[in-house]
């Protein structure tokens, strides 16, 4: 059955600090954003502001519950625990509402006619029952999912707009970066250039990521591994994700790009070799396990993304996939630098209170 997924372009990770950060398509397709009302004064209903447009205590409480999903976790939480995930929440709602406005006041906020092509473009792969099976699984109404897809579409518009549009790469880019690179492009056997997402349950190890998102057991990892898993068949970016979330230091950073692996250190784990066999570049495995390397006893999961499959031989300057390789890996290098710029911007020219932080400082701080 095909998966049912919302189509991006490199998702858009938007942040409230330099410390901490969040891919906006992390709560666009998981249907977390309600419509949020506009309240200027301080209730008891407003946990936020942003330039005066209000979120509400239900928006954050209902993200909370889908953070959750309908594992025990909500009873294993301690209170600081449950207070630390509704204040990454309201960190992505707030994230996200700066960046709809940024999109508003440009008019770049998409229209019905394009969420309803976006649709019936997501929807044609199916029949109606499996479409209906569909929603029903990620808990969501086709409402949610228009909501989802117009958010997903606006940012779309912003970043093509505020960033894209400003990058160049040239030919002499593309010569220069292959000079450097030669040996690179020399294949002794097939290789497949792989992207991972990681998750372990070592309490010990370092995240790595831009999330500091870390899970510390067993049943953390799962749920954790499962709700990425999620995200990917709902559409989400495979490397944002992997620098938000994964829990390998070395290439959480970079997407969760290792390069290439040739077949026969993907023999070495059979597991992974029949799963990445069996890709087409672009797919994703399923859930498998992650084994320590010496002992090769379980210690997380992990989730592979096939980019390329490549058979043996040197590759030349002239070749298009060369080509087309290189100036992706120009273009999104000089594109996650564009974007860092641009949020620190928009941050900096809006206007944030939270209510709900300040209310756990004062009651927690002594």
């Amino acid at each position: 059955m095909p998966t049912l997924s919302i189509e991006t372009n490199r998702s858009f990770p938007v942040r409230l600090s330099r410390q901490v950060s969040f891919p906006v398509a992390l709560i666009l397709a998981a249907g977390l954003l309600p419509v949020v009302g506009c309240n200027r004064g301080h209730s008891a209903d407003v946990v936020a502001t942003v330039n005066g447009h209000a979120i509400m205590r239900k928006d954050l409480d209902r993200g909370y519950q889908t953070q959750l999903g309908d594992s025990p976790q909500q009873q294993q939480l301690s209170p600081e625990q449950a207070d630390s995930l509704r204040l990454n929440v309201l960190r992505a709602l707030i994230d996200q509402e700066i960046v709809e406005q940024r999109a508003a006041k440009m008019n770049l906020t998409a229209s019905n006619e394009e969420v309803d092509a976006k649709f019936a473009e997501m929807k044609a792969p199916f029949t109606e029952e499996q479409f209906q099976e569909r929603l029903k699984a990620s808990n969501q109404t086709v409402d949610d999912l228009k909501h989802a897809l117009r958010q997903n579409l606006t940012i779309n518009k912003l970043l093509n707009k505020e960033i894209n549009s400003k990058i160049t790469v040239t030919d002499a880019d593309v010569a220069n970066y292959y000079n450097q690179n030669k040996a690179g492009f020399n294949l002794r056997e097939t290789q497949y250039h792989l992207a991972e997402i990681q998750v372990t349950d070592m309490p010990s190890q370092q995240p790595g990521n831009l999330q500091n998102s870390k899970a510390t057991n067993d049943v953390d990892a799962k749920r954790k591994i499962q709700a990425l898993k999620n995200r990917l068949d709902s559409g989400e970016d495979f490397g944002t994700l992997a620098m938000n979330f994964s829990e390998q230091p070395e290439r959480a950073p970079n997407g969760g790009d290792m390069g290439f692996v040739g077949e026969s250190q993907l023999h070495a784990d059979p597991a992974i070799f029949a799963a990445v066999s069996k890709l087409k570049a672009g797919e994703v495995t399923e859930i498998l396990p992650l084994l320590d390397g010496q002992s090769k006893k379980p210690v997380g999961y992990a989730i592979y993304k096939l980019l390329s499959r490549d058979p043996p031989g040197q590759r030349d300057l002239n070749d298009p996939r060369v080509q087309q390789a290189i100036r992706q890996q120009l273009r999104e290098g000089r594109s996650q630098l564009l974007k860092a710029a641009y949020l620190e911007m928009v941050h900096d020219q809006a206007k944030v209170e939270n209510f709900f932080a300040e209310q756990i400082f004062k009651n927690d701080a002594h």
